[in-house]
Formats: structure tokens, C-alpha cells, sequence
């Protein structure tokens, strides 16, 4: 670990990140960093914490009220992710600590990254490339390796924010798809129009579409939000496609579900227990499987990381953040 010394606001960096935007907080924080990229136990990670006045956390590291009850210093969570299922937002509220997250600089690429995991899925890319590499192609068929057309076919969104929108407008302006939706409320008829998309119900969601994309946030009323229920009711032709948070799919019952024929395929970039795949989902080949990488473009990660700490800096330098989770702790 590096540590610098100083009486400025000692802030810990969990992971490993772009070593010059540690370099630009080293201007303003005693920074303690960890470019080893070590994985942490909840007792290190305390350990670490302690006498922080900031942390800048990546979706690994869990900050909850057991956490927060030992670092009575801490005043800022700057979490590097659009998702913060990994803070308990309640407790960081309840003790005054200032929360956020790195929105809207990655959407178009991780909207990108969803598209191709779609199309991958779809023409079964990562299945014809091993087999091609194992040796099998020795002759042209008719039948070798048939997918399902992405084009003209029926796109279904599940959690409509700026990724899902991002998502619904290639689908419907460049592949001349039908996009429906479903979301907690409906979008505003503008924004629909721009999108091409239609709001359903999560039963005709399921049953129509021909592509069925996640991108709702993990919470702990969406915690299987698909399992073999959801999946008995999509169509035996449908793929899925996850880049929202594991948990949100029940992995054992999709593996059961594509081994069964009851759906024909899905695309996962992300997983329950990550890094940790569920064995039997290694095991097929009508699934395509990426490590948690939608938004890893270097621009992108860039972004999200002088996104993280430009918060920090304007936080303990003027008392404001760009991207506040729980703005209420900045005017108490």
C-alpha cells in the first residue's frame, strides 16, 4: 500500500485505478491506495478505514451500518459505478455521510457492450469461434450453427433508465426493431417516441419479446426478478441478456432453463457471487459469458474514475459533488 502524510483529508482508494487520477487526489487528500489490487476482508477493509476521512469504492466493497459503526472519521463514500448496491445508502444518510455515484459517462458504452452481447448471443458467436478453433469446420452445410435474426424482431427491455434507452435506440433506429418495456413507471411519451419503445406489462414483456435485455438495479425486491417462472413464460426461441447485477437472474434455475430448450439462449455479463460463475452455466454452449466488462473502455473507465474524483475533491473543497446519491447530507 502507498501512503502519503500531510494534514489533509486522508482518503483510501480500495483498488487499483489509473495511476495518474491517484496522482491528481494526492493533491488534495493523504491518499492511501492500493495498487497491488488486493482483495480485501471485511476486517482489513474496516482495518484500512480507519482514521479515513473518504473512501473511493469499486461494486466489490460493501459499506453498510457494521462497517460505518467503526469509522467514526469517515464523511464520504465515492462509490466508482452507476450502481451502489454495495452501500447501505439509509446508514451513510443516517451518519452524515455523503454518497455518489458515476452516472451518464458510461451509458453509451455500456449500452454498446449490451448490443454486442446481444448479437453475440443471438448469431451464437462465442460458440461458432469455439467451435471453428476446435477443429469441426471442414465443410459448408445449411444448417451449421443457426442463430436468430436480431433484425426486425421484437426487443424487450427490462428497467427503462438512460442504459435502457440507450439499448432501445439502437435497436429500433439501426436494426429496425420493435422495443417494448417495462418499468417501475411509464416513460414520458417523448422520450418513447425518441426510443420507438412501447410500455407493456412485465407478463407481455415476457411473452412477446424475441431479446429480453436487463438493465434494472439490484435491490432486494428485484433479487430474482428472473427465475423459472419468468423464464417458463419467454418464448422457447428468446434469449436473455443480463448487464445489470447478478441476483437479478436466479443463475441455477437460467442454467436449468437453457439445458431444458425452455428458453434458447442468454448473454451474462454479470453474475451472483461474482467472480464466482454457478458451475453449471460453464457447462453450456447456448450461453455467452463475459467478466462484468460493459463499461470497459478505456475512455469509459477513465471517465467513471475522474468522475469518483472529482467528487471527492469537490466535496472537501467546497462542500458540493457533481453526482450526490443523498444530497440531503450536503445542506446539513
Amino acid at each position: 500500500m502507498h501512503t502519503t502524510s500531510s494534514q489533509r483529508p486522508r482518503l483510501l482508494v480500495t483498488r487499483a485505478i489509473f495511476p495518474d487520477v491517484v496522482e491528481r487526489l494526492r493533491q488534495h487528500f493523504d491518499v492511501m491506495d492500493n495498487p497491488e489490487d488486493a482483495l480485501w476482508s471485511r476486517d482489513q477493509m474496516r482495518e484500512h478505514l480507519q482514521g479515513c476521512d473518504a473512501v473511493l469504492t469499486t461494486p466489490s466493497e460493501i459499506i453498510d451500518a457494521e462497517m460505518l459503526a467503526s469509522c467514526s472519521r469517515l464523511r464520504m463514500c465515492s462509490n466508482m459505478a452507476v450502481g451502489y448496491n454495495n452501500l447501505d445508502l439509509p446508514a451513510l444518510t443516517a451518519r452524515g455521510v455523503l454518497a455518489t455515484n458515476t452516472p451518464d459517462v458510461l451509458t453509451e458504452t455500456t449500452a454498446d457492450f449490451g448490443f454486442a452481447l446481444l448479437l453475440a448471443t443471438a448469431r451464437r458467436v462465442t460458440e461458432a469461434e469455439r467451435w471453428l478453433r476446435d477443429g469441426h469446420w471442414t465443410k459448408w452445410r445449411y444448417d451449421t450453427l443457426l442463430g436468430r435474426d436480431v433484425h426486425g424482431s421484437t426487443l424487450g427491455i427490462l428497467g427503462m433508465g438512460r442504459i435502457g434507452q440507450a439499448i432501445a435506440r439502437r435497436g429500433a433506429h439501426g436494426f429496425g426493431m420493435k422495443v417494448i418495456y417495462h418499468n417501475r413507471s411509464q416513460l414520458d411519451p417523448v422520450i418513447e417516441q425518441e426510443c420507438r419503445a412501447r410500455y407493456v406489462s412485465r407478463e407481455v414483456l415476457l411473452r412477446e419479446s424475441d431479446h429480453l435485455v436487463l438493465v434494472l438495479p439490484y435491490s432486494a425486491a428485484n433479487h430474482h426478478a428472473i427465475g423459472m417462472e419468468e423464464l417458463r413464460q419467454m418464448k422457447p426461441t428468446a434469449s436473455l441478456i443480463n448487464i445489470a447485477r447478478g441476483g437479478i437472474v436466479d443463475d441455477a434455475a437460467l442454467a436449468q432453463a437453457l439445458r431444458d430448450g425452455t428458453i434458447a439462449a442468454a448473454g451474462l455479463d454479470v453474475y451472483e457471487g461474482e467472480p464466482q460463475v454457478h458451475p453449471d452455466l460453464l457447462t453450456l454452449d447456448n450461453v455467452v459469458l463475459t467478466p462484468h466488462i460493459a463499461s470497459a473502455s478505456e475512455a469509459t473507465r477513465r471517465a467513471m474514475a475522474n468522475l469518483a474524483a472529482d467528487n471527492l475533491i469537490a466535496f472537501f473543497t467546497r462542500g458540493e459533488a457533481l453526482t450526490p446519491l443523498n444530497p440531503e447530507v450536503l445542506s446539513r
